[in-house]
């Protein structure tokens, strides 16, 4: 049978699989209702979306349901191979909280070459061990910012060698500066409403000054959570009713039967994040551009990656329409809040471009 469904289960559940905690190995399994698939929670494999994943307590449970074992993390084995070791290697990184260890040191505490070390751990765990330590190093962060702790204490308590190796960093993995996200939303009242659409819900964050946020996904309480993780320090209340026009617009965007959003906007980022931002939002409805035309459009033609990093920080969905941006390979690359509502945002513009030209 399916692991019984409270709400705070479901979560932690599901956070585990997206994290792909190793602490759950044998313990949750987790099926995907549109392939059929149910895989281990650690599986290598791409993140499904939310609303088709169900939880099981064994592989016999899932398979019961219908479901048969993923190829790649076989979970009707006892253990994923090489998993125990995996397993300590993790608990090791997660020990070191004032640096993150090199792939030598890893490496000689499970016997392994450092070489097979890392293929087999991001075969496992999905991600490099320095992209593991580096995202326990984030957390941890942000979690001493939020707490109120001085910068310069939290980044050198943190494992960061400098403040200097956080500013660089500091815009993909905070989305801002340090200071700036330290200090959230103080000061800050914030009002919010959401509304069901045709990508699930989404909800449309305010100051007295324009649009802060806009989020899409699958469950409202869900993004009423990021809103407040995000803006931990501001006055935020929900008002379904203030900026109903305003809402109502972005839906109209969504269903197709508008073309261009020119809302206000209060957002916050690095000078290089809104000049992208900006190049953003003079993507014609319809159109889609690269990643590298854009950093071509703000004359920082080695800035692609940069400028993957801004879209994926954009904090205004919809009005800044990350959504048009592609790889050079015409693939749709990443987004924020899922591929497939990238590809209906797209396939919807592409249509309504189509239908416009016949008429």
């Amino acid at each position: 049978m399916q692991l019984q469904k409270t709400p705070v289960l479901e979560e932690t559940f599901w956070q585990a699989v997206i994290n792909r905690d190793p602490t759950f190995e044998g313990k949750l399994f987790y099926g995907v209702r549109s392939t059929g698939i149910y895989c281990r929670p650690i599986c290598p494999s791409r993140r499904p979306n939310r609303n088709q994943v169900c939880f099981f307590q064994s592989a016999q449970e899932a398979e019961s349901a219908g479901f048969r074992p993923c190829k790649r993390c076989q979970p009707k084995s006892e253990t994923f191979p090489n998993t125990a070791k995996i397993l300590s290697v993790c608990r090791y990184i997660e020990a070191q909280v004032d640096h993150i260890p090199t792939l030598s040191e890893l490496s000689s505490q499970v016997e392994m070459s450092p070489s097979y070390l890392q293929r087999i751990f991001k075969q496992i765990i999905g991600v490099s061990p320095f992209q593991y330590a580096d995202a326990l190093r984030s957390q941890r962060l942000k979690h001493r910012l939020q707490s109120g702790e001085e910068i310069a204490d939290a980044v050198y308590d943190t494992g960061y060698g400098s403040s200097s190796q956080l500013y660089e960093k500091a815009p993909k993995q905070l989305g801002m500066t340090p200071k700036i996200y330290q200090q959230a939303g103080k000061t800050i009242s914030i009002v919010y409403a959401i509304a069901p659409c045709l990508l699930g819900y989404l909800l449309v964050a305010t100051t007295e000054k324009g649009i802060c946020a806009v989020k899409l996904g699958d469950e409202a309480d869900k993004l009423e959570d990021i809103l407040n993780q995000e803006f931990h320090q501001a006055h935020i209340m929900r008002d379904d009713h203030t900026h109903k026009d305003w809402i109502q617009a972005i839906l109209d965007l969504i269903a197709g039967d508008k073309t261009h959003l020119d809302l206000p906007l209060d957002v916050r980022g690095t000078a290089f994040q809104k000049q992208v931002w900006q190049a953003l939002q003079k993507i014609p409805h319809g159109e889609t551009r690269t990643y590298t035309d854009i950093a071509c459009d703000i004359a920082k033609p080695q800035a692609v990656r940069a400028v993957a990093n801004a879209c994926g920080a954009n904090p205004t969905a919809l009005i800044v329409p990350c959504h048009r941006v592609l790889r050079s390979d015409g693939s749709l690359g990443g987004y924020h809040w899922g591929i497939e509502r990238k590809q209906k945002l797209l396939t919807q513009e592409s249509k309504f471009l189509k239908d416009d030209s016949n008429t």
